[in-house]
Formats: C-alpha cells, structure tokens, sequence
C-alpha cells in the first residue's frame, strides 16, 4: 500500500522533480509511522527518525513534498501531515473489513446474504479502528435491520462489528444462525441446559429458545459504527 503512495504517477513524475533521497525516506517514514500510530509524525519525529540535522531542514523538504502534491499539512496542528494519493486524494491507513450483508435484530431472517447461507461474498468495505484489527483477527461487518437490540443502544440501520470467534460466553451479544430454520439473528444468547434463550434487548420483545443442536454462533459483537 504504501509503495503505491510513494512512487509518483506518470503525471506526477512530469509535473514535479524527483524525490532526493531524503524526501523518499521522509515520505516512506511518515507512511510506515501512519501504518503504525492513530495519529502522524511530529517534525521532530522525522527528524531523528531520518536522521536530518534540524527541524528547519525537514519543514523545507515537507513544503517542497507538500508542494509535490504528495502530502498535504496543516501547520497550526503538530501532527497535522497526511498523505496523498495519486488521485490528490487523503491516503486512509486504517485497517478495512467486509461488510457482509443484513442481519436481523428482531424475528429471525434469511442469512446475511439474503440467501438463507450464513455467509456471504462482501458488498462493500468499511474502515476500523486499528485495535479491533490486532492479533490477526477476522473482524466482519453487517448492517442492523431491526430493534431487538435497542436497549443495548444498536438501532435498525446501525453496523455491527463481529468477531468470529468460537469462544462465546453466557450475556455474549451474537450472531446466532437457526440451522434448521436457515435463518440468523442479532441476539445475546444463554445456555440453559440443552436449550439455548436468545435475548433482545427490548423490553416489547420475547426471547426464542431452541435446542442447542440447532443454533451455532457466527461470531460475537465487539464494536458498533453509530449511524446519526
């Protein structure tokens, strides 16, 4: 990712110098420091990362990168560097999931695809905080249809994201599939012998019990992405 944000497009390469050295060593810095840090490189970052003599030498080689159109600051903010991409456009850095279809959070429905299939080809991506990313986790996204889930603050039309993980825990909030039903819904699930209560969390609905057998967890809810 970041060697298609350093190396400059063809027009790029006609419009503007070539990189020196220390101006691709800045910019490959401040990309692998964005990869790495929620926030950018302070000047005084680069500098001793780049090993440059003064803070004035790397402000001058920033406004000729900025003049390059390959970065773009902010000088009021002290970590105020982005990158650009080829397009112009604000480089993102954080880290990009799936969003894999609908789930329902009130009576059970067709799978996220829609389909019955409890899993799906993505239809879009969307962008994480880098701490649900870490440890190599398989992070998924779906979309809310429904308020089963209103009293835990999840509301038709919000995004949830899930963990695949297969260690689920009594209270857990999750992606249930009803395999005999071929149907999956958002719910918090407790075991209760050879009977699995899937919970809403709305006082005006009623929770669905099925045997153990029946119902096998796709993943529990570690993050939600509010819709205003």
């Amino acid at each position: 990712m970041i060697g298609a944000l350093l190396e400059p497009s063809t027009k790029q390469m006609q419009l503007n110098k070539k990189l020196s050295t220390r101006q691709s060593k800045m910019l490959r810095f401040i990309g692998a420091f964005l990869e790495d840090n929620p926030s950018p490189p302070t000047v005084r970052d680069i500098q001793k990362a780049c090993g440059i003599s003064s803070t004035s030498v790397v402000d001058y080689n920033l406004k000729l990168l900025q003049k390059g159109r390959y970065i773009k600051r902010h000088p009021d903010v002290a970590r105020g560097i982005e990158l650009l991409n080829e397009n112009g456009e604000v480089a993102s850095f954080l880290p990009k999931i799936p969003l894999l279809g609908y789930i329902s959070a009130g009576e059970p429905a067709l799978g996220p695809g829609g389909d019955g299939s409890p899993h799906t080809e993505p239809i879009d991506t969307i962008e994480i905080p880098r701490y649900l990313n870490k440890d190599g986790k398989h992070i998924y996204a779906l979309k809310v249809k429904g308020q089963s889930m209103i009293d835990a603050l999840i509301d038709d039309g919000d995004i949830i994201l899930i963990d695949p993980t297969p260690t689920i825990q009594d209270g857990d909030m999750v992606v249930a599939w009803l395999k005999l039903e071929q149907e999956t819904t958002l719910k918090r699930i407790y075991r209760e012998g050879r009977i699995i209560r899937l919970q809403p969390e709305n006082s005006a609905m009623q929770p669905i019990f099925a045997k153990a057998s029946n119902v096998e967890t796709m993943g529990k809810v570690v993050g939600v992405v509010r819709t205003l």
